[in-house]
């Protein structure tokens, strides 16, 4: 009898042991009112502050799309600023609960560090940026330059590979956010600027006369950008994961801010079906509302209209769809389906 106790007890214990493990990110998210977001200091387009202090832009777009998964609110997050050497650090102490800036998903980011990146919502290159005076037109032609580069980065470890490799050497400006190279850049404290090339253009596009400088042609390393979590939630990383995934698919079967209450009625697309709720409960089996992906895109977008609210061809970023277009469009953007 008293063997079946202390069975009984350990099954309870268990028991609890479970329950408690099961209330994760999403119940604490749920029980403050808010998803805390990592974003960068400030990219322009990707990452920046209104005129009425708002954070906006293509990273921070996937923050409020989870808001809106979540709570039917894009509004319901807060934003936290981190810097190349802060943010892993927000993230793993649990000061954010996931984090949205230019991040590369690498090897040692995913294994080492403990991070599940959820997917990419943009693909890059690193760049080297210029002043047009300075009559360069490749990067094996900076031997001996001054270059502003990031610390605690990917680019900080492509740029000595690079320098390395073409047997070229240079003398590193190091700086912590996008600010403090564009400052130290227009004041000359360095020859160069190196980071993404998306950053690149962003930066060189609120410059006072952005055709005095330019981007060289080489691109050297592979930069796949997107937002990550921490380890042992899966729901949580499934929730992040799936948000991003939704708004890519939402623009592949052509559902957008505008026409999505009449897709949702009208549409004979079982995907769409599926994606906004009217058919099946996939929201059910992340916890959510069966409308869950019907916010995200009402409220925010689908991935296209996201891309092109803030960092497209028509904005003062410029950026071209290029590798970023659907893959439908000869482009690397792709989402599992919905099913």
């Amino acid at each position: 009898m008293s063997k079946l106790k202390v069975l009984l007890a350990a099954g309870a214990l268990t028991a609890v042991g479970a329950t408690g493990a099961s209330a994760g990110t999403l119940d604490d998210i749920r029980a403050k009112g808010f998803v805390q977001c990592g974003v960068s200091t400030g990219v322009p387009g990707f990452a920046f502050t209104d005129d009425a202090g708002n954070w906006q832009g293509f990273d921070p777009a996937v923050c409020q799309g989870v808001a809106a998964a979540i709570f039917g609110d894009s509004s319901k997050v807060k934003y936290t600023p981190t810097t190349g050497k802060t943010r892993f650090t927000a993230l793993a102490s649990g000061e954010i609960d996931m984090l949205a800036r230019n991040t590369t998903w690498t090897f040692s980011r995913d294994v080492d560090l403990g991070f599940t990146f959820v997917g990419v919502n943009y693909y890059d290159g690193q760049g080297f940026m210029i002043p047009k005076a300075l009559g360069v037109t490749s990067a094996k032609e900076l031997d001996g330059a001054s270059v502003c580069i990031q610390t605690g980065t990917t680019t900080e470890l492509n740029l000595a590979d690079f320098f390395r490799t073409n047997n070229i050497s240079y003398e590193p400006v190091p700086i912590e956010t996008n600010e403090e190279a564009r400052t130290n850049y227009l004041a000359g404290r360095c020859d160069v600027y190196t980071t993404d090339a998306s950053g690149l253009a962003a930066t060189r596009a609120a410059f006072d006369d952005p055709a005095a400088h330019i981007v060289l042609p080489e691109i050297i390393s592979k930069e796949p950008l997107g937002p990550l979590v921490r380890q042992g939630d899966e729901q949580w990383s499934d929730i992040v994961r799936w948000t991003l995934n939704a708004m890519i698919n939402a623009e592949e079967y052509g559902v957008t801010s505008a026409n999505v209450d009449q897709m949702a009625t009208g549409s004979n697309n079982p995907e769409v079906k599926r994606l906004l709720g009217t058919e099946a409960d996939l929201g059910g089996m992340l916890g959510l509302e069966k409308n869950w992906a019907h916010n995200v895109i009402k409220q925010v977008g689908n991935y296209g209209e996201v891309y092109d609210r803030y960092i497209g061809a028509s904005t003062p970023i410029g950026l071209e769809r290029g590798i970023n277009a659907l893959y439908t469009d000869g482009g690397l953007i792709y989402a599992p389906p919905m099913r």
